[in-house]
């Protein structure tokens, strides 16, 4: 997703293994600063599986069987369950092993050691409640369908306890606007300097997923059916536009299979898509420009 057009003080960092900006009209404090870096990193420490200190690994690892329930747990994983259901399986938050024998590993070793195999049935491994979240069994939970965009959301919601007016906060195409809307462009996966079109976005959250980016060797790359472990063929790029970033980012990823543009409508959520061949597809109700 090409950056939207915006104006005022723009302050860029790296955070979770990307690029970040965040617009407001004015400069943030050193203390809003600092702020926003303690949502990040309370959020990396708890959901990485990139690091070796997190409730993740942990859990994954075997080390502990459950943990305290961090803050996003049931708004994430009540919403797995709906991609779940409308994917048919396709989408699940435990293919982190299965990301991991294709070579996306931890130590992001990007060297396959295994042919695809299925992520588990996560409901049948996966509990939580009562201030408790439990595995059955050691198992990797990844929250990449939608976790990016719920940290989008968590990081807005700090800014704005510090500035006021417009804010846009962009985690590398999953960004969130309040305020004065922002022309966003839609990167073309196989060219990042095309955009296949334009949409505006006003007090809501665009988000985009491609298979090109996250990809290593052939046809390797980060999105997965859950119900094989093997990476998507049909589609190369989506985006997806919603009152949250956490939903505009579930969305981005169901929709790359069937059962997403369904759930995007049952939500009233405009939505495009790329076929790998080229074709793009596009909601009722976009009303952003295809080119």
């Amino acid at each position: 997703m090409t950056s939207p057009t915006t104006t005022g003080a723009v302050w860029t960092f790296d955070a979770i293994g990307t690029a970040w900006s965040i617009d407001t009209e004015e400069p943030l404090s050193p203390a809003a600063r600092i702020a926003v870096s303690a949502v990040v990193e309370d959020f990396d420490r708890e959901w990485s599986r990139f690091r070796d200190d997190s409730l993740v690994m942990a859990l994954a690892e075997g080390r502990v069987s459950s943990v305290p329930s961090p803050e996003d747990t049931d708004a994430m994983l009540a919403l797995y369950d709906e991609l779940d259901v409308a994917t048919g399986g396709a989408v699940n938050p435990l293919v982190g092993d299965a990301l991991a024998r294709l070579g996306y590993d931890a130590r992001l070793t990007l060297a396959p050691w295994g042919a695809p195999e299925p992520a588990p049935h996560w409901r049948d491994v996966v509990t939580w409640g009562s201030g408790i979240l439990s595995l059955s069994r050691p198992a990797t939970l990844d929250v990449g369908a939608l976790g990016k965009g719920r940290l989008v959301d968590r990081v807005l919601r700090e800014v704005q306890r510090h500035v006021g007016g417009d804010v846009v906060v962009d985690g590398s195409g999953d960004l969130a606007v309040r305020g004065t809307p922002v022309r966003v462009g839609l990167e073309h996966p196989y060219d990042h300097a095309r955009a296949i079109g334009v949409i505006e976005v006003r007090d809501a959250a665009l988000c985009a997923s491609a298979v090109t980016r996250r990809a290593w060797g052939d046809g390797l790359h980060h999105v997965l059916d859950a119900r094989t472990g093997a990476p998507v063929r049909a589609y190369a790029a989506t985006w997806a536009i919603a009152d949250t970033a956490m939903r505009a980012d579930a969305l981005a990823t169901a929709l790359f299979f069937d059962g997403g543009p369904e759930l995007a409508a049952a939500w009233g959520a405009p939505w495009v898509r790329m076929r790998t061949e080229g074709r793009v597809e596009w909601s009722p109700g976009f009303d952003g420009e295809i080119f």
